[in-house]
C-alpha cells in the first residue's frame, strides 16, 4: 500500500487542491525522507518560489511538476498528503510542510516514516533512481499482451513474483496482483514461463480491468489509505480474494486460502485457480 489505484486517486485529488499554488516556505521535521538533494536545507531553498504546474504519476510514484523541477514522491506504506490552513497545529506524524503564498499548506504525514522525496531538474527524473528502469504503465498503449509474454518467457519465477517486479509492468502490488490472478483463473504459484498465449490474453485484460475498477472506486482502504481530501477508497468492498482468508469464494464457495509467495502474503481460491 498504496498501489497504482490509490496513488492515481491521490494524484487526481491533489491536482484539484494544489495545482497553481506557489511555494513560499518548506518545513522539514524528519530529514531522512529527503533523498535528493542530500542536504535538506538545499531542498527547501530549491523549492521556494516554485509553482506547482501539474501532478503526474509513474507507477506508484507521484510527480509534482514545478516551474523548474520535478519532485518525485513515494508514499510507501502509509504516507499521505493533505491540504491545511495556516495556523493549524502540526500533528505528530507530519514530517514535511509545504507552505504556499495563499497561506494554505500541504502536509506530508507518514506514521512509519518510510516515504521518500527526490528533487530533480525537469526531465532528469526518468534517467535516475528511483524511476530508472521502471516498466510500462498498465493504462498506456505500450502495455500489450506481448509485454507479459516477453517478461514471462525470460524467467522461471512464479507468476506473482514477476507481476510484483516493477520492471515489466508498474503499479501492481500485493492487492491487485492477487485480484487480477483470481479473475484470470491463474494460481499465484504457477511458473510464469508455463502460462500459454490464451491465459496471457485473459490476464492482460484482467489486470487492466481490475486496476480501472479500483481507480473508479477511489482505491482500496485496506489499512490507513485515504486520498488527498481525506476520503477512503471503496474497492475493498469488491475484493474477491485479498484479505478474505477462510471466507467462501464469491464465485464457487470454496474457502479462500492464504500462502506466502515471494515473501508476500497471497490469497487465492484453490478451486478457481488450480
Amino acid at each position: 500500500m498504496p498501489e497504482l489505484p490509490e496513488v492515481e486517486t491521490v494524484r487526481r485529488t491533489l491536482t484539484e487542491l494544489v495545482v497553481g499554488k506557489t511555494l513560499k516556505e518548506i518545513d522539514i521535521f524528519w530529514s531522512k525522507i529527503i533523498k535528493l538533494p542530500d542536504d535538506s536545507h538545499e531542498f527547501k531553498m530549491m523549492l521556494v518560489g516554485q509553482t506547482i504546474q501539474s501532478i503526474d504519476r509513474r507507477g506508484k510514484f507521484l510527480l509534482f511538476q514545478l516551474t523548474d523541477y520535478t519532485l518525485v514522491s513515494h508514499l510507501r506504506m502509509e504516507g499521505r498528503y493533505g491540504l491545511h490552513q495556516k495556523g493549524e497545529e502540526r500533528t505528530k506524524h507530519t514530517h514535511v510542510i509545504f507552505r504556499f503564498e495563499d497561506d494554505t499548506e500541504l502536509w506530508y504525514q507518514d506514521v512509519r516514516k518510510f516515504g521518500t522525496m527526490h528533487l530533480f531538474l525537469k526531465g532528469a527524473e526518468e534517467h535516475s533512481e528511483p524511476l530508472l528502469g521502471l516498466g510500462v504503465e498498465p493504462f498506456s498503449e505500450l502495455f500489450q499482451i506481448e509485454t507479459l509474454k516477453i517478461a514471462f518467457s525470460r524467467t522461471a519465477r512464479k507468476v506473482k513474483v514477476v507481476l510484483l517486479d516493477q520492471k515489466a509492468v508498474v503499479g501492481l502490488g500485493n492487492i491487485y496482483v492477487d485480484e487480477a490472478l483470481f479473475r484470470a483463473g491463474i494460481h499465484p504459484e504457477r511458473l510464469a514461463n508455463t502460462i500459454d498465449d490464451q491465459e496471457l490474453m485473459v490476464l492482460h485484460l484482467k489486470i487492466k480491468e481490475t486496476l480501472q475498477e479500483a481507480v473508479d472506486l477511489g482505491g482500496s482502504s485496506v489499512k490507513s489509505y485515504v486520498n488527498g481530501q481525506g476520503d477512503m477508497g471503496m474497492f475493498q468492498q469488491h475484493l474477491d480474494v485479498y484479505g478474505r482468508k477462510a471466507l467462501p469464494c464469491n464465485h464457487c464457495g470454496t474457502e479462500i486460502e492464504k500462502i506466502v509467495v515471494g515473501g508476500r502474503g497471497t490469497h487465492f481460491c484453490p478451486s478457481c485457480q488450480k
